[in-house]
């Protein structure tokens, strides 16, 4: 399967794709576009290299590993280690955080992001602003805030989960500890033994899951208020303490119509997300990523196909090594 690379049809955003890894890039200065696909062509080869490692719990000194993301999933899943977390928790994350870093390595920039299904790579110079849908209306970052990542999480998504979370959106330093962070409140949005909670091994519906024989949602039956309000109340406590711990900046749980909050420093909109994403371009909402702790890689490796696209200004740049696929115009800003 060939990795691709091409131009949305608004002329301002790139999309990558390589098998299960999906990215919508965006940057003010279009002159990174080269670096970030030089980045990605190489992503899933690395990953896949050290998949084994990824899939293991982590441990309270660390796993020894050698690629960059695989680096930074494991730094991400590092303080959580007691909650038997494995780096791949993180890894939608940490791919957006390395291809953002590509970015940024590449080009003066104010403003970017690296969207991997829905786990959000941010920057933002001062005064600049960028604008999420949430259940609770438009969430607004600024360039003057320590968030630079954005993870949503929850049991109906792609990716298994050991809770009953609708959703649990985070803002963190950085989108693989905001991904990292997601992953463990959600699981805590929970109702232990309760028979209205469907659960099966996870390594019944996907083999080569990290999570094993652990058991994951697969269905829940309608709650009562006091049910949904104690289950949120015991991913609240954890979330509570992610942010007093600086793991999290804020953390928005939401469990049928109903909505807890870690920090009143969030700014909403006081509208709903669909108004929200009509009224500014700048909003993103993205299905949650499908490379999350159930993702399936090629054993065989990193493979690409096609011809090589050479750039107006800047043939060499916009070469991959190894022929990766672009497809339309990548033009320089």
């Amino acid at each position: 399967m060939a990795a691709i690379a091409s131009i949305l049809p608004d002329g301002k955003r790139l999309h990558l794709n390589h098998g299960p890894i999906d990215l919508i890039v965006e940057a003010d200065n279009h002159r990174a576009y080269a670096a970030a696909i030089r980045r990605f062509e190489t992503v899933l080869q690395e990953l896949v290299a050290e998949l084994s490692t990824l899939r293991t719990e982590i441990p309270r000194h660390g796993l020894t590993l050698q690629g960059a993301i695989a680096k930074r999933m494991a730094r991400a899943v590092q303080p959580h280690w007691r909650s038997r977390i494995t780096p791949m928790a993180a890894v939608a994350g940490a791919v957006a955080d390395e291809v953002l870093a590509a970015l940024l390595n590449a080009a003066p920039l104010r403003r970017a992001y690296v969207n991997n299904g829905g786990d959000i790579a941010l920057h933002l110079a001062d005064g600049e602003t960028f604008t999420i849908a949430s259940p609770t209306g438009a969430i607004v970052i600024r360039g003057e805030d320590d968030v630079r990542g954005i993870a949503t999480s929850g049991w109906r998504g792609r990716s298994f989960s050991l809770g009953i979370a609708d959703s649990v959106t985070v803002l963190a330093r950085t989108a693989s500890m905001a991904d990292a962070a997601a992953t463990l409140i959600a699981n805590a949005v929970d109702l232990p033994g309760s028979p209205k909670v469907k659960r099966q091994s996870a390594c019944d519906i996907a083999p080569d899951s990290d999570l094993r024989e652990r058991l994951v949602t697969v269905a829940v039956d309608e709650l009562t208020d006091g049910e949904i309000e104690a289950a949120l109340r015991r991913g609240l406590v954890v979330a509570e303490e992610m942010t007093r711990e600086g793991l999290v900046d804020s953390a928005s749980l939401m469990l049928g119509a109903k909505l807890k909050f870690t920090n009143p420093k969030i700014r909403h909109s006081g509208r709903g997300p669909a108004a929200a994403l009509h009224r500014s371009a700048r909003t993103v909402r993205e299905p949650e990523s499908s490379f999350g702790t159930t993702q399936r890689f090629p054993e065989a490796g990193f493979r690409v196909a096609g011809k090589p696209v050479a750039d107006a200004t800047d043939d060499a740049a916009l070469r991959p090594s190894h022929g990766m696929t672009v497809a339309g115009n990548i033009t320089h800003a």
